[in-house]
């Protein structure tokens, strides 16, 4: 370079490096990111919580997994206040209770924190979008299987918590599968409270019983585990078909056992990558169809991503293990 063209070309440069040094960082120090779950001590948040520390650490953030450790709709709801009042950059949420969580969404949204659903929806608030399992679909896919297992014919028992949005929707998938089987009745809904126990002391009671299930569905994590150990105790295993939820380690070593027939599996570790990135570009209203998402006549963002489900048994058990990362690290 000639020295005259240097002392022109350097000042730019100078001045060029200056500005680009003086530009704010589009992450600032004080994002904070929530995720609101409940049972955050069951595998499946361990998991969902795994999605979100990664998707954290790619954005440049803070983020993270809070909430109660059993099923408590009034614990979830105060840490959800909590975070808002800890002025969230965002929050995702698991909404135990649709109506519970609906009034604090809202307050959340008028304060400007964009609220995303994730897992359990509550679609009568002014949450921004929903990330999760199309649940009606799930359903009948679970009751699709038992009607097959059973061919068409018999008594199945359905696991659930009651009043709880995407085990609701589960549920009419399930009865809307049965209705191609009219040899297919459910004499009873046995609410777990999203414990395996619960789940166990109910089947027990059952099989003690005249009326002995043909088949057990289990709608959420737990119900399948707690089936299965009250089959096994009394020389049932295999006995009685059960179509469990989800892919916690305790229900795929029960396929393996040959006590769970089937699961239907969702992948709460994609809900939450994209769900924290969803939320990123929120607070940084980086979706540019209007000036300010809370301002905007519409939301800017899908109305619903389904991050889909799929089906594991004995036959592909092994693969699946195989290819699912490990995610070993607490919730919480």
């Amino acid at each position: 370079m000639k020295p005259r063209l240097a002392r022109v070309l350097f000042p730019i440069i100078l001045l060029t490096g200056f500005l680009v040094a003086c530009q704010a960082p589009y992450h600032q120090a004080d994002e904070r990111y929530f995720f609101v779950a409940f049972n955050t001590s069951l595998p499946y948040w361990q998991e969902a919580a795994a999605g979100l520390e990664d998707s954290a650490k790619q954005l440049g953030v803070k983020a993270e997994l809070t909430g109660p450790a059993n099923f408590s709709v009034n614990d979830e709801v105060s840490a959800f206040q909590q975070a808002v009042t800890q002025h969230a950059s965002g929050i995702l949420v698991s909404a135990a209770n649709p109506e519970a969580f609906r009034e604090p969404i809202d307050s959340a949204i008028q304060q400007g924190i964009p609220v995303i659903c994730v897992d359990a929806d509550s679609p009568e608030s002014k949450r921004i979008l929903f990330v999760g399992t199309d649940n009606l679909r799930a359903g009948e896919e679970s009751g699709k299987r038992m009607a097959e297992l059973l061919h068409g014919k018999g008594n199945v028992v359905i696991i659930t918590i009651p009043g709880q949005y995407n085990l609701g929707d589960r549920v009419r998938g399930v009865e809307e599968a049965f209705k191609k089987y009219p040899g297919i009745k459910i004499p009873k809904t046995i609410d777990d409270k999203g414990d395996s126990r619960n789940a166990y002391d109910a089947i027990t009671a059952l099989l003690q019983g005249k009326d002995k299930p043909d088949g057990i569905i289990g709608l959420e994590a737990s119900g399948g585990a707690g089936a299965a150990d009250a089959l096994h105790r009394v020389d049932l295993t295999g006995k009685i078909p059960i179509v469990a939820f989800d892919k916690d380690p305790e229900t795929l070593d029960w396929i393996q056992r040959g006590a769970i027939t089937a699961t239907v599996v969702q992948k709460p570790y994609v809900m939450s990558f994209y769900g924290l990135k969803f939320l990123d570009d929120l607070h940084h209203n980086a979706v540019h169809d209007f000036k300010d998402w809370r301002t905007a006549p519409t939301p800017s963002m899908p109305a619903w991503v389904d991050a889909g489900t799929a089906i594991v048994d004995k036959n592909n058990l092994a693969a699946f293990r195989e290819a699912v990362a490990s995610h070993t690290k607490p919730p919480i």
